[in-house]
């Protein structure tokens, strides 16, 4: 089979490459663009809060951040409470331009946190526990969404009764493909970088163990939307590989890209370390975008092979849906002849998801079609042959896994939004569009909310809606 080849200074072969080129149904969509204003963006965590007891080790606190990526926020919150990042606990990263809420479990005494101030952030205390919480410990996440101008294929602003009529005609569209409120369970471009798919790159170059290759991509890989600062700070590492200097011409915003370099500094050419200054959660992520690439591509083969999504085929992998939304994959079955009916009919009461790819070294593929669509997949993103066991830094490994090829949202409902105050507006929103954008300043708004399980991403299903470019999210 031929290698696909992908121009990442385009903005539809990233799309290509992320595998993020097919829809669940084929609608107009309303155009327009996300996180005009960081209050465009809410997201709010649907968790439990943990059993609280006067005597617990660990204090318990429900955090509203503003524009604030996740690592970066926690690792201020440990410093300002004298304590180390790793004992700070929270179930899940959120985005960064937006206003987030999520519970937070930190090892640390009730007085030193109730002393934290930190610009554009709350800390609500709730109490004491002697509970951790995890990663994916949440039931998942309510969202608040503003899209803003939206317009037609055209350019052409639509009005507020045309987009909302759209979005419930796609809704209607998707429910006949999927089922009631079913979307695709994309893995969003924020796992990968929309304008400068970076992530999946680096992992690559880890698992095959080139650290300076890895160090490279996330020092000097272009983007399609850099600042003339950013595109230069970029080159001048390709062309010098000096990190002194490189670091002096480094913009402040790049806090991950100058922890490398000052690492590099002081340990010349150790690359491996070099990459190792970025955050554990980073580091992984790297890994999790790669493994990302083939479900993203298994499950728009699928849909280009005209197979369903929620109804099994022989060969599917199946797994039970738990009351959060998460499946169970320690309890996967395969289809066969002997069980098809049945597993049709547990997908069709919400028992059982259908389920692609997360590869690694143990992952299991479906058979039959489905396995030859998640084969070529592999095949396409030049996974099939990867070992994924990274031997210098182990905790990176994967065994692999797999994931829901759909969803469910709930709690629906779309209404009008308000217009935009002249002192609120976004500094692209205020250089009007591009040639290649989809959204008109003299469009309606549109506020949309819904609710999520665990590890499913908004901009996916927004996505669905807007039929924008992905850097519109």
């Amino acid at each position: 089979m031929a290698k696909a080849t992908f121009d990442l200074g385009n903005a539809e072969d990233i799309e290509r490459y992320l595998g993020l080129d097919r829809w669940a149904h084929e609608g107009h969509g309303i155009g327009g663009l996300l996180k005009v204003r960081i209050e465009d963006f809410r997201v709010e965590e649907v968790s439990r809060t943990p059993a609280l007891d006067k005597k617990g080790r660990f204090t318990v606190v429900r955090a509203t951040l503003h524009n604030w990526e996740t690592n970066r926020y926690l690792r201020r919150l440990a410093g300002a409470c004298g304590i180390s990042r790793k004992r700070i606990f929270s179930s899940g990263l959120k985005d960064k331009r937006a206003v987030t809420t999520q519970l937070l479990v930190i090892d640390a005494p009730r007085h030193k946190v109730e002393s934290v101030e930190i610009p554009d952030t709350e800390l609500e205390i709730l109490g004491r526990t002697h509970q951790k919480v995890g990663m994916s410990d949440h039931d998942g996440n309510r969202f608040t969404i503003t899209v803003r101008g939206c317009c037609d294929a055209d350019g052409s602003p639509l009005d507020a009764k045309e987009a909302m009529r759209r979005v419930l005609e796609i809704r209607e569209g998707m429910a006949q493909r999927l089922g009631d409120d079913a979307f695709p369970n994309w893995i969003g471009p924020q796992r990968f970088g929309a304008t400068r798919p970076v992530t999946p790159k680096v992992g690559r170059a880890v698992v095959e163990g080139d650290y300076e290759r890895a160090v490279d991509l996330y020092l000097g890989m272009p983007g399609t939307r850099m600042t003339d600062e950013v595109s230069a700070f970029r080159k001048m590492w390709l062309d010098s590989k000096d990190p002194a200097t490189c670091l002096e011409q480094a913009p402040d915003h790049l806090g991950y890209e100058k922890s490398i370099l000052e690492t590099l500094v002081d340990n010349p050419e150790n690359y491996l370390k070099g990459f190792r200054a970025l955050p554990p959660s980073l580091q992984l992520l790297t890994i999790h975008s790669l493994q990302s690439l083939a479900f993203n591509h298994s499950l728009a083969g699928r849909l280009e092979a005209g197979l369903d999504l929620l109804e099994p085929e022989l060969g599917d992998l199946v797994a039970p849906i738990q009351a959060s939304g998460r499946v169970d994959v320690s309890k996967m079955a395969l289809v066969t002849e002997t069980n098809l009916d049945r597993c049709k009919r547990n997908c069709k009461l919400g028992r059982l998801a259908v389920t692609g790819p997360l590869p690694g070294q143990d992952a299991s593929l479906a058979g039959g079609v489905p396995g030859e669509i998640e084969a070529k997949a592999l095949q396409t993103t030049e996974l099939e042959n990867l070992d994924w066991r990274v031997k210098k830094i182990p905790n990176l490994s994967t065994n692999g896994t797999r994931r829901p090829l759909s969803v469910v949202f709930r709690d629906f409902n779309v209404e009008e939004a308000t217009l935009l105050s002249e002192d609120s507006f976004s500094e692209r929103w205020e250089k009007g569009p591009d040639k290649a954008d989809r959204w008109h300043p003299e469009g309606a708004n549109l506020r949309i909310r819904f609710t999520l399980p665990p590890g499913t991403y908004a901009t996916v299903l927004m996505r669905e809606f807007m039929r924008s470019p992905l850097d519109h999210y």
